[in-house]
């Protein structure tokens, strides 16, 4: 096809044999018209629309396989790639474009005359323009691919592409998201057919992060299926979800990135209603929806409340509403402004009790209408929707930066169902007490470490957290539930009758001795320090019954 060179636009033969000679006409400036393009895309949405726009504009377009049936059953004239290179797709596909045909045309520095003459050389046409999506390959491990589904679906040519053209922004424009469609075609109109530096530098930057974090999400899968735990290089990749307005400050920017991880929470959660979600939000959100997952939704009702990323109050109950009211009782000052998860589908009588206070966050697995209808009355309450909960017991990792690397863990999948608990004490817990010690080391699990949990009745009654000690956090555990008793009108402290979860061993007796002088009666604990006969000694003296579970929940 032919462009009047006066608008400094590309020219190229009508030929498509390697051997023709395309003749070159370079644009002067910052804008790159275009004469060419390249498309090749798995996500098709917007497809036809964009391309119907570049065809008005008298660009050439190029593509392969099912891009190419899709444009020309719209009634879109487009070149298959095929007759560039003068070969057919072969090997099921995966040999189409890595040919000099195609990423000559891409990479050739349209002011370097070695370039140009290369390029009428051997007939190679620029491309102006690349369009690539990748195959669906974090699709297709989501939807839980065989090996070999997966493997087939790396995508080899489309990153190959990808990264010339990002190479080249000087000249060339690259999309690899259907959302920047109307970006370029509003540069179109806005210069005269084509694009400028500032558009394809912002471009480029993406497609490079976009082909970084599909490599990231194929390596970690890769490394998850041949049992590497932890492999020599790690990618981290995600695609942001949200621009949020600050971090955890205000002086502090914040995006939110979801990457191929596939579990329900805050990732994957549907927004009903309410204000945009902060960085704070989205973190106590996720802390929340996680520890409510420790409760089997078969088995009972179950609500959490976080403030600040540690609970302040869990509970179990015959419904949504009795658990919720009991997880409020465990300190309903601090629940004020906090998050609020279910394990079960949230209902008209607990939406109208979480809405009597200040919340920020609902999150549960789903919703009835007139739950919906209640919660909308608040209008800034965020009410999240995930339609299901995460395993506890999955695999998969965590990460933490530091200065000049970054921390990768696997996530805490140890479960108390699953520990065998050892009775270490005289007294061995009574079949309440047991149930209760589950019901605390659940709740421990999700503590910020120093963490100690009073429990009774399946609720948490007292939770020390984050302390530099671990006395001071089983101080600060039954001061809180003697206050929670207090507001609550009872004279008696919740923590007695309570038992005692603690996220790692005592290393002294002091720590046990404080949950004894407030009257609980049995402890849980991972066990494992050099003076644990210290503290088995304490626990009989004082007529506790102590059991280890050989599981430490060190949460930082």
């Amino acid at each position: 096809m032919s462009r009047d060179a006066n608008s400094n636009d590309l020219t190229s033969s009508s030929s498509n044999s390697p051997s023709s000679t395309p003749s070159i006409i370079l644009p002067a400036g910052d804008r790159k018209p275009m004469a060419r393009a390249l498309l090749s895309v798995s996500d098709k949405s917007g497809l036809i629309g964009f391309a119907s726009a570049l065809a008005r504009r008298g660009i050439e377009i190029v593509s392969t396989g099912g891009t190419h049936k899709a444009l020309v059953e719209a009634g879109l004239a487009a070149k298959d790639v095929s007759e560039i290179t003068q070969f057919p797709e072969m090997m099921d596909g995966r040999v189409k474009t890595l040919h000099p045909a195609v990423h000559g045309g891409v990479l050739a520095v349209r002011a370097n005359p070695e370039h140009q003459a290369a390029m009428l050389a051997h007939g190679i046409a620029p491309i102006d323009l690349v369009v690539v999506n990748l195959y669906p390959f974090e699709a297709t491990v989501a939807r839980g691919g065989s090996f070999d589904d997966c493997i087939e679906n790396i995508d080899i040519g489309g990153p190959a592409m990808i990264r010339a053209a990002a190479k080249n922004h000087a000249d060339v424009t690259v999309v690899v998201d259907p959302e920047d469609y109307a970006a370029v075609v509003a540069e179109l109109d806005a210069h005269d057919g084509g694009t400028t530096l500032s558009l394809r530098k912002r471009l480029a930057q993406k497609a490079y992060a976009r082909t970084a974090a599909y490599d990231a999400a194929v390596s970690n899968w890769f490394a998850t299926a041949v049992d590497i735990e932890t492999p020599a290089f790690r990618a981290v990749g995600g695609k942001r979800g949200l621009d949020l307005r600050y971090g955890e400050n205000p002086h502090q920017t914040a995006a939110f990135y979801a990457t191929a991880e596939v579990r329900p929470g805050v990732a994957t959660a549907r927004q009903v209603q309410g204000k945009q979600l902060s960085y704070n939000n989205i973190n106590d959100t996720d802390a929340a929806f996680e520890a409510v997952a420790e409760f089997d939704p078969a088995r009972t009702p179950a609500v959490v409340i976080v403030k600040h990323a540690n609970p302040c109050g869990v509970a179990e109950g015959a419904t949504l509403l009795e658990a919720y009211e009991k997880a409020l009782r465990c300190d309903p000052v601090s629940a004020f402004g906090g998050i609020v998860a279910l394990n079960q589908k949230l209902d008209a009588d607990a939406a109208r009790a979480i809405v009597g206070i200040f919340t920020e966050v609902i999150i549960a697995p789903d919703a009835s209408e007139e739950a919906i209808a209640l919660v909308a009355e608040k209008k800034n309450l965020r009410l999240l929707l995930t339609g299901g909960l995460p395993d506890p017991r999955a695999a998969g990792q965590t990460l933490r930066t530091v200065a000049g690397g970054f921390l990768a863990q696997g996530r805490d999948n140890a479960v108390v169902e699953d520990m065998d608990l050892r009775v270490v004490t005289r007294r061995a817990p009574t079949e309440a007490e047991l149930a209760d010690l589950h019901f605390a080391f659940r709740v421990a699990k999700h503590v910020k470490s120093n963490a100690i949990v009073y429990a009774r009745d399946g609720a948490t009654v007292g939770i020390g957290a984050g302390q530099m000690s671990r006395v001071d956090s089983s101080r600060i555990a039954a001061w809180k539930a003697q206050e929670a008793a207090t507001a609550a009108g009872s004279a008696e402290s919740f923590a007695k009758g309570a038992v005692v979860a603690s996220d790692a061993f005592f290393p002294f007796a002091d720590g046990l001795l404080a949950a004894a002088a407030a009257g609980a009666t049995a402890v849980i604990q991972p066990g494992g320090s050099i003076r644990d006969d210290e503290v088995i000694r304490a626990a009989d003296e004082k007529g506790l019954a102590m059991v280890f579970t050989g599981y430490r929940h060190f949460r930082h």
